[in-house]
């Protein structure tokens, strides 16, 4: 989860995009959107936006292991970038989405006008440094370059992450929005912002980089074994969720794929899976 791109520029590629899916429901077709206090027809598919990894792979094996049972259609639709989800799912063009965390749909709402809220939580992505050139955080000197994705949220959590474990000091009684000038020490380190879906093709170009965990796997790389940190899950704000625009919570479909994705068998796929590089994370959303 998780860029603040300028959306100067942007209307034509939302607008291609949500006619692209558009041949699978329209803004008046429940078969991907919102309810609009009308009644659903539970027949049509729920259109979900997702992440490729690890959120497209979850929706398909509710899709086509545990759906059925429910009377539930799927249609899950990748997308690449931390925008086009929640356009997609204002406009009506989807009807649920799910890749992001509380603090960037929080962020997102707020900056863009937005209506999205949360459904309910499913898994946590542990946010990791790696790096092709140290073997060990120990190795990290002044001088040498970290890449950070460049979104208020996860900018804030990489300098939290770094500032955890030593290689920073930020500015005292600094949160989860930290930017670079909230950096008090940088202990002779350079930084790099990158949208966050680009910073794994940075490796080789910077000493060190903050990853999401999505990314991070997409990337070929094992988040609990490749990274030289790891977030903790435990306390973590930062689980991703399903989310629907306001006014579809009730949506039968909708609160079927959240009951599904908080299932047992949801549960054992992800451990199974993932193997602690993306952790289980059930739930209601914090408030």
């Amino acid at each position: 989860m998780r860029k603040n791109i300028k959306l100067t520029g942007l209307a034509a590629l939302t607008t291609a995009i949500a006619l692209g899916v558009s041949a699978c429901g329209s803004a008046s077709d429940p078969a991907s959107n919102q309810a609009d206090g009308g009644k659903v027809d539970e027949s049509k598919p729920l259109v979900v936006a997702a992440s490729p990894t690890p959120h497209a792979d979850i929706l398909n094996f509710v899709k086509d292991k545990l759906a059925a049972k429910e009377g539930l259609k799927l249609d899950v639709k990748e997308f690449t970038d931390y925008v086009l989800p929640n356009t997609a799912t204002e406009q009506g063009s989807v009807g649920a989405n799910y890749f992001q965390h509380k603090p960037y749909l929080d962020d997102f709402n707020k900056k863009n006008g937005t209506h999205i809220v949360p459904v309910g939580n499913v898994h946590l992505e542990p946010l990791g440094l790696y790096s092709k050139k140290v073997k060990t955080l120990q190795d990290i000197k002044p001088g040498q370059t970290i890449a950070v994705p460049n979104d208020t949220t996860n900018e804030g959590r990489a300098l939290q992450l770094l500032a955890a474990n030593h290689l920073i000091t930020l500015k005292e009684g600094v949160g989860t929005g930290a930017k670079l000038s909230d950096i008090a020490d940088k202990k002779g380190l350079e930084f790099k912002e990158l949208e966050a879906a680009t910073v794994p093709r940075a490796l080789n170009d910077v000493d060190a980089a903050v990853i999401n965990g999505n990314y991070a796997l997409e990337a070929k790389l094992t988040p609990a074994k490749d990274a030289l940190v790891l977030e903790k899950s435990e306390g973590n704000p930062y689980a991703n969720f399903l989310a629907v625009k306001d006014g579809n919570q009730n949506d039968p479909r909708v609160q079927k794929l959240a009951k599904l994705l908080n299932s047992d068998e949801v549960k054992k796929f992800i451990e199974e899976k993932y193997q602690g590089s993306v952790v289980p994370a059930f739930g209601t959303p914090a408030s």
